[in-house]
C-alpha cells in the first residue's frame, strides 16, 4: 500500500518519529515528509539518514497555513505531534489545547481537503478517564477525531493509542539510568505503581497496523505487559549490576495515577479482540437525544476496564528481558553514554 506513496509525519523530530522513520526508510515509499518546529533537530535528522527521499518542512500544527502547505500532495498522514509531558501541561494547560486539540484539527482539516488517503493519529493511555491536563487534552483530540471521521468519507481517520514507550525521550527507563551511573538514588514515586510498557518497534507495529486495517474513527490498541516502577528499578539496577542501589521513594507526584487504563470499560463492551489487538468502533449515534436518555446498556456496568493493573505482570526477569531489546539499554550494556531513544 506504500509503494510510491508520500508520507507525512507531524512531530516527525520525534522518538516516534524516528522510529517509523527507520521502519519506512527502506521501503518502497516515494517520499517521506517530516513536519516540525525544531530546525535543529530536521538539519540533524537530515544529516543522520542523509536520503533523497526525506522532505523537511518548517511549521507548527497550530499554525493551518503551515501544515496546509506540507499536506499537499500526501497520501497518508502519521500525526505525532503533541504536547505530552504531563508537568508542563499541568502548568500551562492553553498550550495543550492549542497543540493537542486545535493543531489536530488542523492536521484533519488539511487532509480532508487535500485528499490526504488515510490518516493515523497518536493517543495515549493518560486519555482514558483523565485526571491531568495532557490526557484532558488528548481526550478531546480522540473526540475531535471521531467527529471529523464522520464526514470524511475520502479519508479515513484512525487512532491508536499507547501506553509507556520505553526509553523514548522524557520517559523514566533514561533517569533511572542516569542516577544510577550518576552514582544518586533512584527517586520512585510508589513502588507499587503499574504502567504498561511497549518498545518503540511496537508503537510502530502498532501504527503500520492500524494504516492497513483502519477504518473511520476506530482505535486501536495493542496488548502490552506492564510492571510495577519497583520491579523496573529492580530490574535495570540488576541489570547495571548494582543490585542494592539506594532508592528514594519521594511519593506520587500531581497528576499521576497508580495505575494507567487502555480501554475503559464502555469502550471494552464494544472492543473487537484482533489477537494482539483491540478494535474500537467509534460511537456513531447522531444528535438524537432520546437515544442518550432512553437506552443504556447493561454490559457497560459488568464490564472491566483494560488496565496496567489487570494486564500480563512482568517480574524482574521478564522486564530485563524487554530492557535487553531496546536500543538505549544495548548501548549502555556495552557501556556508552547514549542520548534516549530519538
Amino acid at each position: 500500500m506504500f509503494t510510491n506513496k508520500t508520507l507525512l509525519i507531524t512531530g516527525g523530530t520525534g522518538s516516534f518519529g524516528n522510529a517509523v522513520l527507520r521502519r519506512f526508510l527502506d521501503s518502497d515509499l516515494k517520499e517521506i515528509r517530516i513536519f516540525s518546529r525544531d530546525e535543529k533537530k530536521q538539519d540533524d535528522m537530515r544529516k543522520k539518514y542523509n536520503s533523497p527521499k526525506l522532505k523537511f518542512y518548517i511549521g507548527d500544527v497550530r499554525d493551518y497555513q503551515s501544515i496546509l502547505n506540507a499536506v499537499r500532495g500526501v497520501d497518508y498522514i502519521y500525526h505525532a505531534a503533541a504536547l505530552k509531558q504531563v508537568p508542563s501541561c499541568e502548568f500551562h494547560p492553553m498550550e495543550a489545547v492549542k497543540t493537542n486539540i486545535l493543531g489536530t484539527e488542523n492536521v484533519l482539516e488539511s487532509a480532508i481537503n487535500c485528499g490526504v488517503k488515510r490518516v493515523v493519529c497518536l493517543s495515549t493511555d493518560k486519555a482514558v478517564y483523565p485526571i491531568n491536563a495532557m490526557g484532558i487534552s488528548k481526550a478531546m483530540m480522540e473526540k475531535v477525531i471521531v467527529a471529523k471521521s464522520r464526514s470524511s468519507s475520502d479519508t479515513v481517520i484512525c487512532t491508536t493509542r499507547y501506553g509507556n514507550v520505553m526509553a523514548s525521550r522524557g520517559s523514566v527507563i533514561p533517569l533511572f539510568t542516569h542516577q544510577i551511573r550518576a552514582g544518586e538514588p533512584i527517586t520512585l514515586t510508589d513502588g507499587s505503581m503499574t504502567r504498561f510498557m511497549m518498545t518503540l518497534d511496537d508503537a510502530v507495529d502498532l501504527v503500520l497496523y492500524a494504516f492497513e486495517h483502519g477504518n473511520p474513527g476506530e482505535i486501536f490498541v495493542q496488548k502490552a505487559p506492564a510492571a510495577t516502577i519497583e520491579t523496573l528499578a529492580n530490574a535495570l539496577t540488576g541489570l547495571l549490576g548494582v543490585p542494592d542501589h539506594p532508592v528514594n521513594t519521594i511519593g506520587t507526584r500531581h497528576g499521576e495515577k497508580l495505575f494507567e487504563v487502555l480501554l475503559s470499560r464502555e469502550e471494552m463492551v464494544a472492543a473487537e479482540d484482533l489477537g494482539g489487538y483491540y478494535r474500537v468502533p467509534p460511537d456513531l449515534r447522531d444528535l438524537n437525544y432520546g437515544k442518550y436518555v432512553e437506552r443504556g446498556q447493561i454490559e457497560i456496568s459488568q464490564s472491566v476496564e483494560y488496565n496496567s493493573h489487570n494486564t500480563t505482570r512482568l517480574d524482574v526477569a521478564g522486564m530485563q528481558a524487554l530492557l535487553k531489546k531496546l536500543r538505549f539499554m544495548q548501548a549502555t550494556l556495552r557501556g556508552e553514554q547514549v542520548e534516549p531513544e530519538e
